[in-house]
């Protein structure tokens, strides 16, 4: 798999330090200033954002576009593009599902969305970031380590391997999320594997997602799940179009699911 694979919470305080202290600290008030921008900016979604959080998302931003010059990461690279792309738009998770105090999995994670952000702005989440590629997961636990980010790990494999029968991440998790850019059917076989029963898949898709929604009804069903809810909105603030759609998972997913590498994508239940 490909990406291109409310109630008032509160985090303790932690330094800007390492790559981010030379991006961010560079102007006398210009941290302040900023953190309070990205607060009102993220606060347009039903969310307590603290000064802290935003503080660990800005010091996120200065870390992913260092790397971003040696290592390709992310295409979007200005500021408010990143802010409103991939912060606004991580979080917007809040509309159809609170993942607070869950066992949370964000699967073909990339450069860290929207399962980073996730855990700044919910700290009592258990959050797992999944990915095919080792280099990826390598700035990501330097990310991890540079916010003081706790009860957060990262797993390297392929999702057809990590989800198989009898593998420790089968339906272990609350809460499997994904931005990928995989059709629904393919990316329900990834995901619907890695979650509980009662818990649920919610994918990220841009635009309206009502037709390839349809498609995916059977496969769906096939592995274990029923969709529970669409949401089409814009981004506030914004004229960015998204879609969430939660599944949830109703009974376990039958054991030859997911099949081998590569299946899923090239032919989609």
């Amino acid at each position: 798999m490909n990406k291109s694979i409310g109630k008032e919470h509160s985090v303790q305080q932690n330094s800007i330090s390492g790559s981010s202290s030379d991006v961010v600290n560079t102007v006398d008030g210009q941290v302040d200033n900023r953190v309070v921008e990205l607060r009102d900016t993220l606060q347009r979604l039903p969310l307590q954002v603290t000064d802290e959080m935003c503080e660990q998302l800005l010091s996120f931003y200065a870390q992913l576009i260092k790397k971003n010059e040696v290592m390709n990461l992310t295409a979007i690279t200005e500021y408010q593009e990143v802010v409103e792309k991939h912060f606004l738009d991580s979080l917007s998770l809040i509309y159809v599902c609170d993942p607070a105090g869950k066992r949370v999995l964000d699967l073909g994670t990339g450069a860290g969305f929207p399962g980073i952000p996730l855990k700044i702005v919910f700290p009592d989440t258990s959050m797992v970031l999944a990915d095919s590629l080792q280099k990826r997961l390598r700035f990501l636990q330097e990310v991890i380590e540079n916010c003081h980010l706790q009860e957060i790990e990262t797993v390297h494999g392929r999702a057809e391997d990590l989800g198989k029968v009898n593998a420790p991440w089968r339906e272990s998790f609350d809460v499997c999320v994904s931005r990928a850019v995989a059709n629904l059917s393919s990316l329900s076989e990834y995901c619907l594997p890695f979650v509980k029963v009662g818990g649920c898949f919610v994918s990220y898709k841009s635009g309206d997602a009502q037709e390839e929604t349809k498609q995916a009804e059977k496969a769906i069903r096939i592995l274990g799940g029923k969709i529970e809810q669409t949401k089409t909105f814009q981004l506030p603030g914004t004229e960015l179009g998204r879609t969430l759609i939660l599944i949830r998972k109703i009974k376990p997913t039958p054991k030859q699911y997911p099949r081998k590498a590569g299946l899923p994508g090239k032919q989609p239940l």
